[in-house]
């Protein structure tokens, strides 16, 4: 595997880099806003729920946008630029706010960054890497995402246990916002094949294969039942992990997940996509229930979350390596703006579905929810996506 990570072009390790950069400053306040939330701004997981599923619904809209105009226009780098930049210099605002709608607000800037960016990265990746390496260059890029998941969270314990202020913290990240702005002025896009031809402005779904579009269907499902992190570090926090301790929890994960996702994305280019996807399900099924059994901190808790980081490993860059299968190359952005709209979409109905039920009824109940979508999901890819 060493070997084919060195065949890997420069492209494909700058995307990498530029996603450990953000992720580093977005990892770092990820697991202090509930935090903020709680203890600042005085709202509770029904709030959390409203504001994560608002904005990620929002952003996904632009993740269909952006990538139908990448195959129009065939250019993808003015929109990871923009995309980056929106995200990085909006996020430090958080500390001069005083009340929860204007953390939605600036949620929202937030993931109309990652929308503009999203669909035309990931079709940069995918048409910088021969068919027979996309596992491998999309599990790259995940790992390198989430070692900015794992220095992200060691910062802010660090931050956290020195006694830095909340708001103190928000404002660094203005640093790797300014770093990851200036590397993806780096990006050069590899040539386009004499037969690429440009596309009319066609967002319609009817032009994609069928495959494609059951694909989405299972997508669609599994998201139903894959609400904000978030509402994880909320539940280690009631079973009495620390709060200085939150965001080693999530660094954990995502150590875990960084040390998985080469080798277990690149396994999908040998044994097949959905084979990996379909146990990748049934792992996150058995951690939510795992979660919503749990009753105090536990050596339980900590080997869920790693569960969860393996889950992680398996999962997300192979979903998107099996778009890149499904969808024609002239369609390809399209393609990943229906799978990231969808993913994006149906964030909105779970996570206010699953705050609701944690807040209303019990934890157990709402994880018990999301295990269950997971597993029909798992089901349905089985039957309706093989190739």
């Amino acid at each position: 595997m060493f070997n084919a990570l060195k065949t890997l072009p420069r492209t494909v390790w700058l995307i990498g880099l530029i996603s450990l950069v953000n992720d580093s400053a977005g990892e770092m306040l990820y697991p202090i806003i509930p935090l903020y939330l709680s203890s600042v701004l005085m709202a509770g997981p029904r709030t959390l729920g409203l504001i994560e599923g608002v904005a990620e619904a929002t952003a996904s809209l632009l993740k269909l946008f952006s990538g139908v105009i990448v195959d129009k226009t065939q250019h993808s780098k003015p929109w990871i630029v923009l995309g980056y930049g929106l995200a990085g210099f909006g996020r430090p605002l958080i500390a001069f706010i005083n009340s929860w709608p204007w953390l939605l607000l600036i949620r929202f800037t937030d993931r109309v960054g990652k929308g503009l960016r999203s669909s035309p990265r990931d079709a940069l990746l995918a048409d910088s890497v021969d068919a027979t390496q996309r596992g491998l260059a999309f599990g790259l890029h995940r790992a390198m995402d989430n070692a900015g998941s794992v220095l992200g969270p060691l910062l802010a314990f660090a931050l956290l246990s020195a006694a830095v202020p909340l708001k103190t913290i928000f404002l660094w990240a203005f640093v790797p916002a300014l770093l990851c702005l200036t590397l993806t002025f780096a990006i050069k896009e590899p040539p386009k094949p004499a037969h690429h031809s440009q596309t009319k402005f066609n967002w319609r779904l009817a032009n994609l294969p069928r495959i494609f579009k059951r694909y989405l269907l299972v997508v669609a499902l599994f998201t139903l039942g894959n609400s904000s992190n978030m509402f994880l570090l909320l539940r280690a926090q009631e079973l009495g992990v620390a709060a200085e301790h939150i965001p080693l929890l999530w660094a954990a994960v995502s150590t875990i997940a960084m040390i998985f996702s080469t080798p277990l994305s690149a396994l999908s280019d040998r044994i097949g996509r959905t084979r990996l996807l379909f146990w990748g399900y049934i792992a996150y099924a058995l951690f939510y229930l795992g979660l919503g059994l749990t009753v105090d901190k536990s050596w339980m808790l900590i080997a869920l979350f790693g569960f969860y980081g393996l889950f992680m490993a398996a999962t997300e860059g192979v979903e998107k390596a099996l778009v890149a299968d499904l969808a024609p190359a002239n369609l390809r952005g399209t393609a990943f703006g229906w799978f990231n709209l969808v993913a994006g979409a149906f964030l909105l109905p779970a996570s206010l579905i699953f705050g609701g039920l944690y807040q209303s009824a019990s934890p157990l109940i709402a994880f018990g929810f999301s295990a269950s979508c997971a597993l029909l999901s798992a089901l349905l890819l089985k039957i309706l996506v093989k190739i």
